[in-house]
């Protein structure tokens, strides 16, 4: 199907569920926010929303260390509160919840026990500089970027692979922070958020291991820049935008197709599909709101 033709269409949003006022921690100060909000208190920062088998969502919240399963109704649970930074959080064909965690890197949580062990912290006794998003391939590879404080001031963010058997590479190493990430639906290009350059990066996967001949396949404009990618079986890719209040939607040649409009703040970090890809949340994290919107039958 050709979209030159058409403007993108509007897509609107209505709020499903904000986090409710017993979870929040207004006026606390928080050595994240220190870092990243110029020092003034969030009561909240959430971000990583996944589908569990059941229709549940968990999402993190990166300030306070917490993670959260949110019922079909709406309705919040606390699963854990640890000492870390969640930031990306993926479930699983098999029901794993894994997370990245900008202060220990790659993170598994048992839900069931209310547990969190560390999977990998380091590559060759070197910290990561801050994991920030995974998305898991389809052969249960675990593709993390490796954020930190990077930009186009410090282009060294990095793009990891973990292979089943352990193996770990690197394939971008020069990235102006790299966020979301997630594969095209044959596993055979990555699509990277570089937040600060407001780009989405191409990186084709070659047999050999490789990546060659990466590319800018999507430019943005704004404060801040794409953050959470997501992506449905026709192959396309949904930008979570962290400062213009939209969720964009580009066909697979690159085209923005669709744009999907926050009801609350501006801050759309990360959004999830459910198991039909008809259904998208957008996490709003300015206000600790979780967003819905249909997607349209005739697009």
């Amino acid at each position: 199907m050709m979209y030159l033709d058409a403007p993108p269409r509007l897509i609107e949003t209505r709020l499903f569920s904000t986090m409710p006022a017993e979870f929040r921690r207004s006026g606390v100060r928080s050595a994240w926010a220190d870092a990243n909000k110029g020092g003034h208190p969030v009561d909240s920062f959430i971000e990583g929303p996944a589908f569990d088998r059941d229709g549940h969502l968990y999402l993190v919240d990166i300030p306070f260390g917490r993670i959260f399963k949110v019922a079909p109704n709406g309705t919040w649970s606390l699963v854990i509160e640890y000492e870390g930074w969640p930031n990306g959080l993926k479930i699983t064909a098999g029901g794993r919840i894994l997370v990245a965690d900008y202060m220990n890197g790659l993170m598994e949580l048992d839900p069931a026990r209310g547990t969190i062990r560390a999977l990998l912290g380091h590559r060759n006794s070197e910290s990561f500089k801050g994991c920030n998003d995974l998305h898991i391939g389809l052969a249960g590879e675990i593709f993390f970027t490796d954020q930190g404080q990077t930009g186009l001031h410090d282009p060294t963010g990095r793009v990891f692979r973990l292979s089943p058997d352990g193996r770990l590479d690197r394939l971008i190493a020069n990235g102006p922070s790299p966020n979301g990430l997630v594969l095209d639906p044959h596993g055979t290009v990555l699509f990277v958020a570089m937040t600060r350059d407001n780009s989405i990066w191409r990186v084709p996967l070659m047999r050999d291991g490789s990546v060659a001949k990466v590319g800018r396949f999507a430019s943005f404009f704004g404060t801040s820049g794409p953050d959470g990618l997501a992506r449905d079986s026709k192959g396309r890719l949904y930008v979570a935008h962290a400062s213009l209040g939209h969720v964009f939607v580009l066909a697979p040649n690159g085209e923005c197709i669709a744009r999907i409009r926050s009801c609350a703040g501006p801050t759309c970090t990360n959004v999830a599909l459910d198991e039909a890809g008809k259904r998208l949340i957008v996490t709003e994290s300015s206000t600790g709101s979780l967003l819905v919107a249909d997607w349209p039958e005739d697009l």
